[in-house]
């Protein structure tokens, strides 16, 4: 069937703030913290730091702004590796998600999408690096050319959400604010790549860069620059260009706060970007805050130290165990405790290893009967009760309530409490035998006795397999726990030596039409259910085991249906039938998800939401909020 072609412009601003091409932009008034320098010349004047068409930011997720600009937010870390979160908190990108899970251009001024391959950006003439330098197309041009195509930087070649069929785009520069990618067939991964939590960067600050490159500078001269006796011009430029990692202060940012303090260090200071391009109504350059401090405590002090005060805004580390004294601190140090809802397919899920080496068990865990008799066997309420103080919802492993894409039937199939039907099917799929215990034999003459291997030390997580353990155990199924290092767990999952395993639920939880399905289908070694189906799917043939389970094959269709998908509603249908698949197939048994995420805001702080949504992705934790746009009452 010919294609139809399909024109969307996803562009020119959006209902949670940015500005349209042709709004006004208003009156700019200085930033404070920087008027001594513009006064002395070591700044040019606030006109001259932003685009000539930024953002300008008119809704408040918090719903208390504009705000003012102004002083300093405390933040706790657990390592000197969490400098990584500014990045994600930041959540600065090409495209971002908004707190409805739209996609909206940020860092873009446009953006044009035609037929789901050719994808045109538009950049914000003026823009400028956090060093002042112009934030152009040669940055788009020089990651393209001189890092992803790079055999030296990048020995598999561009990024797997780069190539389409293996092939890559056609980039073409038009001129130094436009740049055009094209495919022959869509590249549904593209855009979505761009707004994640860890997103694919597909520009870098040429101009420092180059320093570092030896394309541009001998070789003998990126030597002498060495840190760490590294002996080769590669190995400098990796060191260098950590946009993600953010550890290297000297690394130019588009983000709102720039580091300034070399790691390792136990406090970190972030202070505003003079170039930043978002502002609001009254023209005040954002970010609000100043700067932002990190300082490095031992993950199980945090809460303590949260309660007490010594955090502005602490969303990292805490957990429902902890709102107790959290409260109770509050009384004193004047801190409120918000309580957002953590994003999870489950808080909790079971991962029958279909592809387990010991064949009795893989025989086992490959008939669907025997997968929803233990989902069946779980009293989710109870557990919702008992470990999650009622706080939860009881569901499968599956995408939540907040995603347009959600049906009830995906979290309620084969999850309702019903031992009888759970003892029927075991019945049926012929474990009709029982020692002296009570315990059902496998055909082989074993108790049926399932060891669960996880990774977690959360209290929550123990005491929840404690109650399964025991709903089991009214079906004949015994059910034994082993904690190991988190590098272990993995190992034996993939290796097949695992018979199931106990891990969060499906990071996917509040997914659009345009988000990759992959995380609920056999494509990736994560995988936990059929690691070693996506160890085949990953290595292209190379390792692992090809998918050999007619039921799991058929998402690997469903996730080509999204791929090959012209309009949205093409991939909503793929969608669906993935969605419906694993509610259907209990290919992962899920517990219960919409668990709260405790916050910590201290009393000062502003436009902080009381009710949000917590997750990896979308969203970078509290990035989806937009950060730059909490502020201080002075």
């Amino acid at each position: 069937m010919k294609r139809r072609v399909l024109t969307t412009a996803l562009v020119f601003g959006w209902m949670a703030g940015s500005a349209f091409a042709a709004d006004p932009v208003p009156a700019l008034k200085e930033t404070p913290m920087f008027a001594d320098q513009v006064k002395s010349g070591a700044l040019p004047p606030v006109d001259k730091r932003v685009p000539e068409q930024p953002w300008v930011v008119k809704y408040f997720a918090g719903g208390e702004g504009p705000g003012q600009q102004g002083g300093q937010l405390n933040m706790l870390v657990a390592s000197a590796r969490d400098t990584r979160l500014m990045t994600i908190f930041s959540y600065t990108r090409l495209i971002v998600y908004d707190d409805k899970f739209k996609l909206k251009p940020d860092i873009l001024e446009s953006y044009e999408e035609k037929d789901g391959r050719e994808f045109t950006f538009k950049l914000r003439a003026g823009h400028k690096w956090s060093d002042g330098q112009p934030f152009t197309t040669e940055d788009f041009r020089f990651f393209w050319e001189d890092v992803a195509n790079n055999k030296d930087l990048s020995s598999g070649g561009p990024n797997v959400e780069l190539l389409v069929d293996g092939k890559p785009p056609k980039v073409e520069i038009i001129d130094p604010l436009t740049i055009k990618y094209t495919w022959d067939k869509p590249n549904p991964y593209f855009i979505e790549s761009q707004a994640r939590a860890a997103p694919l960067f597909l520009y870098r600050p040429a101009h420092y860069l180059k320093k570092f490159h030896a394309k541009y500078t001998p070789e003998a001269e990126i030597l002498k620059s060495a840190r760490g006796g590294q002996q080769s011009w590669v190995a400098i430029y990796r060191r260098n260009d950590v946009m993600y990692a953010n550890d290297n202060v000297d690394l130019p940012s588009l983000n709102p706060w720039v580091s300034t303090t070399p790691s390792p260090a136990q406090r970190f200071v972030y202070m505003r970007n003079p170039y930043y391009h978002r502002i609001d109504e009254k023209g005040q350059q954002l970010p609000y805050v100043d700067r932002v401090i990190f300082t490095v405590a031992a993950a199980n002090l945090v809460p303590a130290k949260a309660g007490l005060g010594e955090a502005d805004l602490q969303p990292r580390y805490l957990n429902m165990r902890d709102y107790t004294f959290l409260q109770k601190s509050a009384q004193t140090s004047g801190v409120n405790v918000r309580l957002w809802e953590a994003g999870s397919g489950s808080q909790l899920a079971l991962y029958p290893n279909l592809t387990t080496n010991d064949e009795e068990w893989r025989k086992l865990m490959r008939d669907v009967r025997f997968r929803r008799a233990l989902s069946l066997a779980i009293d989710r309420e109870e557990l919702n009760q008992v470990v999650y103080i009622g706080l939860a919802k009881p569901s499968n492993n599956t995408i939540m309530p907040r995603s347009d894409l959600f049906k009830p039937e995906y979290a309620t199939k084969w999850a309702d409490y019903d031992p009888k039907l759970a003892n029927k099917l075991l019945d049926e799929v012929g474990l009709t035998k029982k020692d002296s215990q009570g315990f059902r034999l496998l055909p082989d003459g074993r108790p049926a006795t399932i060891v669960v291997e996880h990774s977690s030390e959360e209290t929550e997580d123990n005491d929840a397999l404690a109650l399964i353990a025991d709903n089991w155990k009214k079906i004949g199924i015994k059910m034994l726990t082993k904690p190991q290092t988190r590098d272990n767990f993995r190992l034996r999952t993939f290796s097949g030596e695992a018979v199931m395993t106990a891990f969060a639920g499906a990071v996917t939880a509040v997914p659009t039409v345009n988000t990759s399905p992959k995380e609920f289908a056999p494509t990736m070694l994560g995988g936990l259910q059929w690691s070693r189906w996506g160890m085949f799917v990953e290595s292209k043939g190379k390792q692992g085991e090809k998918c050999d389970l007619e039921s799991a094959c058929k998402l690997l269709d469903y996730v080509k249906e999204w791929e090959t998908g012209a309009t949205p509603e093409e991939r909503r249908k793929a969608w669906d039938k993935i969605l419906a698949s694993n509610a259907d197939e209990v290919f992962s048994i899920g517990t219960v998800n919409g668990v709260r995420q405790p916050v910590v805001v201290g009393p000062k702080v502003r436009n902080v939401p009381k009710e949000g949504y917590y997750a990896w992705d979308p969203g970078g934790y509290i990035g989806l909020y937009q950060p730059d746009t909490f502020w201080i009452a002075q």
